[in-house]
């Protein structure tokens, strides 16, 4: 069987089942055969149990079970090799549990899958995902996105050999389980220190007789981010291409006894407030721990422990392309910067070609190489505390740059190279003698290729107290808060101050304002042990001595520097300071507790009642709102139960926008039924700001309609109808939930049935773009239904009601004259507002409420002219602007990013964690992508170009990538779920915009002269 025939077997088997579940009379999820057996949806205690077994219909299974997941339920995976088509996403749901029957014998393989992740949760509250592997992601094998009380255990993530996916000798069901699961143990004998691709590597050690690393692989292999409350115990993560076992952005975790090979870095510690390392091993990976901070993020870290780990052999080349892991010398056992507050003890190091430990700050990277251009990061990394750790043979192979690495000056690549000559000459002073291994004592040529790192080294570099920086304000011009040291505590929403405030650091008691020490810088105890066989410490200065090559400016006082500075005295910090740093406390992370906001599932008889309910003609079947119907017939929404595009019933009111999400040039049909008696609110930016929405009443049905236009047969066929319904739970909460009901002919009759679980449908189209005029045709395989969770992940955001939100009905994206999208007349072509202000309409006919007295109604263009609007992206002029000018072209691109990536790229969003916004209100500044360098995407997310919006330069940047025709994997394509053809239109548009509009100014573009050209 092909994949294509498994996938629709399994996504058939997904209908079936989720059917079964809401309209079956026990409660349980049949089996495929259509049996109780086997436990399947079994309610006891605790919850239903979902067991999924390998085979053509697991993928069915599995989506079914995710889709009806509530507290207590487990999905259970049997052992097996499992070929999963679609990833296992739970979102908004809380206590749930998934596991398998142990890593070694339950692999989930997601190579085929259409998406980046293999297991996604997504605002979840007590999960636990145990005793599985996941194998072959496109993208992160096991994520969780604003996860509060998250548990890994037992689990693995790895990707196959030489390139996961696209592996010469994969993992497959044949040889998972072979000689005692060998290809799941991964061993750590002898890792590749050179790259094989670098056509100018002449040192060989090329490859490994344990694994072959690939940029192919997926980017991280466990990824909790933007959560609170996580405890990963028992992990592997192999093969990844940037992280192994991940934490970012996210209040309390703890990670241990966990394991990471041959990843680029096996653990890191981003952006974290409350971290700890303890008792994990780290090996043959480029580099080993990693506590640091990222710029413009959501949140900046502070305070991390790293005890009882194993950093060791961590010498694999660096395999990935982009961001601050591209910068990592391979050989280095654990890195920090920019991060406050750590406590390093009891771990060893040893055999780390680099270094043991290396304490850096982004100065020593170049302006537009790797230095933040923003001012809310602190560059430093202050209140290090080293002590009872075991440091042996580290630093003692720095890897050599290329000639391409030289002549670029790639300031990281060459980094290794210059610590090795500073520390030999260093080594040839003669107050240095005694603490150099014998080889660093030669001035010989051969000496120059045995140059050594440290066990510890450290780029020495510090700020200055700045006593003209004034304190950072917020957006309402107040002081930002600042803990109880007085360090600001800062986000990206904060606006970017124009210098680094430091003054905390500093005594400003005294006449010379000098460092509070030891809070503000480092201590290392004598209790460390350290082999006599590297040198122990170095201070390597920066670049200090290198001004003349790296930024062409000769600094003879700097000359004196460039030997490292092997004196570790000043970080004795009991003999130096009379006090030492006090340890940090352990993390602890508090009991679960269900929250109940989440009410059990109706059960079969209440739902046939309620949708099975006798409706008067006309009327919309409000009633039947509380619950999934199987039908969409049942709600009552249309005249002509047939055609979602004929008359609606009740008050029902069909809407459009001004620039949509594209979906494969679908167009659509979308309609309101607000349930009698009631009104919409009012909401606009300036009273809730920019993510604000009309605020529909409890009941309120929004249906859109997405069908598919043949001009050249006159023909339209609708393939699905979504519906987002206002629910309220037992606690008077509200909550938004979505549905899909995909149409299919049945006896000669058009009929849409609820597909929870998702579908994918072969479509074509002929369709004259209404706004432009510009004919479109073409034809897919993939157009993509998606599944209820999957909804979840666009339409969820925390600062808006809960659930399945609405994200279209924004005053500034309704304010225009209605008019449908299609050629095609129909009943909703000539609706009542055809032609009129949709704004005005919902005012001036009851439907809304708390709307401006005045809109200013233009009564030729049918704007509203005294209230927020974008224009439609594709109509030159339609923003106010000459047609063609750089602001109309900017306006229209802004209204395009808004429709089609804010959704999730906001402050409250999905993609929040990524520091990237794309609402059309905001500053097109650093945090809008302009200089910014990419989080998380790889190479195959950016290929190889380096920032999100490159001013004058849309070759080399990333979102003119990721949303075009090259961009065909999951991991790189974007939006990931709603398109998969390009959007010409949109595209060609935003090449323009950055290719020939954006450009290096500050007062119109701040951030964008450190990288413009």
């Amino acid at each position: 069987m092909s994949f294509r025939q498994i996938r629709l077997a399994a996504l058939c088997a997904a209908l079936s089942l989720v059917l079964a579940a809401c309209g079956g009379s026990s409660g349980k999820a049949k089996s495929p055969s259509g049996s109780d057996g086997g436990g399947d949806g079994q309610t006891g205690p605790t919850g239903r149990v979902f067991k999924v077994e390998p085979g053509d219909s697991a993928t069915g299974e599995m989506v079914a079970a995710m889709v009806q997941a509530a507290p207590g339920d487990t999905i259970e995976f049997g052992c097996g090799y499992f070929e999963l088509t679609s990833s296992l996403q739970l979102t908004n749901t809380e206590d749930v549990l998934v596991k398998g029957c142990g890593r070694d014998k339950t692999v989930l393989s997601f190579k085929h899958n259409n998406s980046p992740e293999g297991i996604l949760a997504v605002n979840v509250q007590g999960l636990t995902v145990q005793d599985l592997t996941v194998l072959d992601t496109g993208g992160n094998g096991i994520e969780l996105r604003g996860v509060d009380h998250g548990t890994l255990q037992h689990v693995r993530a790895i990707w196959s050999s030489g390139g996961g996916r696209q592996s010469a000798t994969p993992i497959t069901a044949d040889n998972a389980f072979s000689n005692d699961a060998r290809l799941l143990n991964v061993p750590c004998t002898d890792p590749a220190t050179q790259d094989p691709d670098d056509p100018q590597n002449i040192l060989g050690d090329t490859s490994s007789p344990d694994y072959t690393v690939s940029k192919l692989s997926g980017r991280y292999g466990i990824y909790p981010v933007s959560s609170e409350n996580i405890l990963i115990d028992d992990a592997i993560s192999i093969g990844a291409s940037d992280a192994g076992i991940y934490v970012g952005q996210t209040n309390t975790a703890i990670i241990k006894n966990s394991l990471s090979r041959y990843n680029v870095f096996g653990f890191e510690i981003e952006n974290v407030r409350g971290g700890e390392y303890d008792s994990n091993t780290a090996e043959c990976n480029t580099g080993g721990f990693l506590i640091y901070d990222l710029d413009n993020l959501r949140q900046y870290g502070d305070r991390s422990v790293m005890k009882n780990n194993i950093s060791r052999m961590n010498n694999t080349y660096n395999f990935t392309s982009g961001g601050i892991v591209g910068n990592v010398p391979a050989g280095s056992g654990m890195i920090t910067l920019a991060y406050d507050r750590i406590d390093v003890h009891d771990n060893v190091f040893e055999d780390n070609n680099t270094a043991g430990i290396i304490h850096t700050s982004y100065e020593i990277f170049p302006v537009g190489a790797g230095r933040p251009s923003e001012h809310r990061i602190d560059w430093y990394t202050e209140g290090l505390h080293i002590w009872h750790n075991t440091f042996k043979n580290n630093g003692n192979q720095l890897t050599l740059p290329t000639i391409q690495n030289i002549t670029s000056q790639e300031i990281s690549k060459l980094l290794p190279a210059i610590v090795g000559l500073k520390n030999q000459a260093g080594c040839l002073l003669p107050q240095n003698l005694l603490k150099c291994p014998a080889p660093l004592l030669q001035a010989s040529p051969p000496a120059l290729l045995n140059i050594r790192g440290a066990h510890i080294l450290w780029d020495g570099l510090l700020d200055v107290n700045d006593p003209d920086c004034p304190y950072p304000k917020d957006a309402n011009g107040e002081d930002v808060p600042h803990d109880e040291r007085g360090k600001p505590i800062m986000t990206n929403e904060v606006p970017d101050p124009s210098c680094h405030y430091n003054q905390y650091k500093f005594d400003q008691t005294k006449s010379d304002k000098p460092r509070i020490l030891p809070d503000w810088y480092s201590c290392i105890d004598d209790d460390n042990t350290f082999s006599n066989d590297s040198i122990t410490y170095a201070n390597f200065h920066g670049t200090k001595g290198l001004e003349l090559i790296i930024s062409s400016n000769l600094d003879p006082a700097a000359l004196a520097q460039f030997p490292s500075d092997f004196d570790m005295s000043s970080h004795k910090c009991v003999q130096q300071y009379g006090k030492n740093l006090p340890p940090l406390p352990d993390v602890v992370i508090p009991p679960f507790h269900r929250s109940g906001d989440y009410d059990p599932a109706p059960t079969a008889d209440q739902i046939a009642k309620l949708c099975g309910a006798s409706v008067k003609q006309g009327e919309v079947n409000f009633e039947a709102a509380k619950v999934n119907c199987p039908t969409l017939d049942q709600y009552h929404l249309f005249a002509d139960a047939e055609d979602p595009t004929s008359a609606p019933n009740g008050d029902g009111l069909p809407y459009s926008l001004n620039t949509k999400l594209f979906s494969d040039y679908a167009v659509k049909y979308r309609v309101l039924f607000l349930p009698t008696g009631t009104k919409a609110v009012y909401r606009d930016a300036k009273t809730d700001g920019t993510n604000a929405v009309v605020v529909f009443p409890s009941g309120t049905i929004i249906a859109k309609t997405f069908s598919f236009r043949d001009e050249g047969n006159d023909t339209e066929t609708p393939v699905e109808t979504r519906l987002l319904i206002k629910r309220v739970n037992n606690k008077g909460v509200a909550r938004w939930d979505g549905l899909a009901y995909v149409w299919s002919t049945e006896n000669g009759k058009h009929v849409a049935k609820l597909t929870l679980g998702g579908a994918t449908v072969s479509t074509h189209w002929q369709t004259t773009d209404v706004d432009s005029g510009i004919v479109h045709t073409g034809s897919t395989d993939s157009y993509l239904v998606p599944n209820a969770n999957q909804c979840l992940s666009c339409h969820s955001r925390a600062d808006q009601e809960a659930g399945t939100a609405p994200i279209g009905p924004r005053i500034r994206n309704l304010n225009k004259a209605y008019h449908t999208e299609s050629t095609r007349v129909t009943a909703q072509s000539k609706s009542a507002v055809a032609g009129v202000n949709q704004i005005q309409y919902w005012c001036t006919h009851g439907l809304m409420i708390g709307c401006p007295g005045d809109l200013g109604v233009d009564p030729v263009t049918q704007i509203a002219t005294k209230i927020e609007r974008v224009p439609t992206f594709n109509k030159p002029g339609d923003a106010g602007f000459p047609a063609g000018s750089p602001q109309d072209i900017e306006a229209r691109a802004r209204s395009w990013l808004e429709a089609n990536c804010q959704h999730c790229h906001n402050v409250s969003g999905f993609a929040a964690s990524t520091g990237f916004y794309l609402d059309s209100l905001r500053k097109v500044d650093t945090t809008y992508g302009v200089c910014k360098r990419p989080t998380a995407t790889g190479e195959e997310g950016s290929d190889n170009r380096r920032y999100d919006i490159h001013p004058g330069d849309s070759a080399d940047s990333i979102m003119e990538f990721r949303i075009g025709p090259t961009a065909t994997t999951p991991a790189a394509r974007m939006p990931p779920l709603a398109r998969s053809v390009v959007d010409e239109e949109g595209h060609a548009l935003i090449q323009q915009w950055i290719q020939n509009v954006v450009h290096a100014d500050e007062t119109q573009y701040p951030g964008s002269t450190s990288c413009a050209r």
